[in-house]
């Protein structure tokens, strides 16, 4: 394995930056013109200008970008799309950013902008507000729809920022990033997707039985597996605290059904958000004799980890586009719980239609995952999927056929749900590296060095986990 990648790495260089993209398919935009970036910004049809915020070394612009809400009727209304550009110089590459969900405000550097040293455009994904048409027509709310903003904006930005883009994104944006790469395979000139599940057939997930079994060290998953158990054994006197902890932050439960329904939802996350957001050096965190806490020791692990808050109507509220589109088209996990007695579990890891309002139409759609994970094993093409050891959601990634070319899919070793690729081994780290400033279309000698360009920024590279797909 160490010689393939040393031999990729040295074809790399070789290759130094003749990868180019093709043209994108819809018409050109307007000439942005010349003169101050933002003026360059709100020259574009259909741009407007919310804030700027100083940030040293940079331009950040918040902004508002006309999309309409149904691509393929572009005269059915339009709403509003909230983006932001961190603008470092026309003359570097774009990165491409989508987290899935909303869109910070805040200037913040995905690794692959620092890798390159380049420019940023993050966009919010539609129907989390407030890029949300009203009414919101939510069978507008798809895959395809979703990639064809980023297409729109892509095509808008395009004449002012020239040189190569590469898309990325982390869980939800990771999916989001491949989604867009399936339907417009010629705008990008790579891809980097961070743990990126794959649920290309939402009824079969026995993979994430058997990570479970196996995930960490026997003595971390028994006392995880003690502490989700013994809070559905006390499930009378925690249900009772849950009633006031409920009472006293105004918490409903109507989406739902009821408490006791957002309860077992919040004990049976335990697990998967430990894995998803810990480390193995955290299970010492862990009560050791779940038996014989107390009441408050299981409540605060369970709250820590999973949130008592999440499943009432006001932690769910935010996440309805998500839980749509996992109910219509993404697909979401069932898993079993062997260390729990039947007896004490009353509905299970509740479907998607449960954490969306009635009054929303759903219809799943399973050849939507299908599709797309036939499109990256037989036509990947400078593709990189970035996924951890330890992360639940790794258990269904995506993989690359005989078709795939330039293409990797590298696990960072213990890592979580915040998997990067300066978390990955030296040999694979140093191909993905190089292979992502060879997109990005820079020399030789830089792809050669396989370095990141820009130095660390304590405020801009903070490296959080990605928001989870089961936040």
């Amino acid at each position: 394995m160490r010689k393939a990648l040393r031999w990729l790495l040295a074809l790399a260089v070789f290759i130094g930056t003749l990868s180019t993209a093709g043209a994108a398919t819809a018409a050109q935009p307007e000439a942005t013109g010349t003169g101050d970036v933002k003026d360059q910004l709100l020259s574009i049809p259909g741009m407007s200008l919310i804030e700027e915020k100083p940030y040293t070394g940079y331009r950040f612009f918040v902004l508002n970008y006309t999309q309409p809400v149904d691509h393929r009727n572009p005269r059915a209304g339009t709403f509003q799309q909230r983006i932001t550009v961190l603008h470092k110089d026309v003359s570097r590459p774009t990165v491409f950013y989508t987290g899935g969900y909303n869109v910070s405000t805040t200037p913040s550097r995905r690794e692959p902008t620092q890798i390159v040293d380049g420019n940023q455009v993050s966009m919010e994904y539609r129907y989390f507000t407030p890029s949300r048409p009203a009414p919101a027509d939510w069978s507008k709310l798809d895959i395809w729809q979703a990639a064809s903003d980023q297409h729109r904006i892509f095509k808008a930005l395009k004449p002012l920022y020239d040189r190569k883009w590469i898309s990325t994104g982390g869980s939800k944006g990771g999916m989001t990033a491949t989604y867009y790469e399936r339907f417009y395979p010629r705008d990008m000139d790579g891809v980097v997707a961070y743990v990126a599940p794959n649920d290309v057939v939402n009824k079969e997930d026995s993979a994430y039985d058997r990570f479970f079994a196996s995930v960490g060290t026997k003595e971390c998953r028994d006392r995880l597996n003690a502490v989700q158990r013994e809070a559905l054994v006390r499930r009378e006197p925690l249900e009772k605290k849950y009633e006031a902890y409920a009472a006293e932050n105004g918490y409903t439960f109507d989406t739902v059904g009821s408490l006791d329904r957002a309860y077992e939802a919040v004990v049976l996350d335990y697990v998967w958000g430990f894995w998803q957001y810990s480390l193995l050096s955290d299970c010492d965190t862990i009560p050791a004799d779940a038996a014989n806490a107390t009441d408050d020791e299981i409540w605060n692990s369970i709250d820590t980890i999973s949130g008592f808050s999440f499943y009432a109507d006001q932690g769910l509220a935010p996440y309805t586009p998500y839980y749509y589109q996992a109910g219509t088209q993404l697909g979401a996990p069932t898993i079993d719980f062997p260390h729990i007695e039947k007896r004490y579990v009353r509905y299970g890891y509740q479907p998607p239609r449960n954490f969306v309002p009635r009054d929303i139409p759903m219809s799943f759609q399973p050849w939507a995952m299908r599709d797309v994970d036939t499109w990256v094993r037989h036509n990947a093409n400078h593709m990189l999927f970035v996924y951890g050891e330890n992360d639940p959601w790794g258990a269904e990634p995506f993989r690359l056929g005989k078709g795939a070319r330039d293409s990797y899919v590298f696990t960072a070793p213990g890592a979580n749900h915040g998997a990067r690729v300066s978390g990955l081994t030296e040999d694979q780290r140093n191909l993905a590296t190089a292979s992502i400033l060879k997109w990005a279309g820079l020399s030789a000698t830089t792809v050669a060095e396989a370095k990141p360009l820009a130095s660390f920024d304590a405020k801009l590279d903070r490296r959080m986990p990605e928001r989870g797909l089961r936040p």
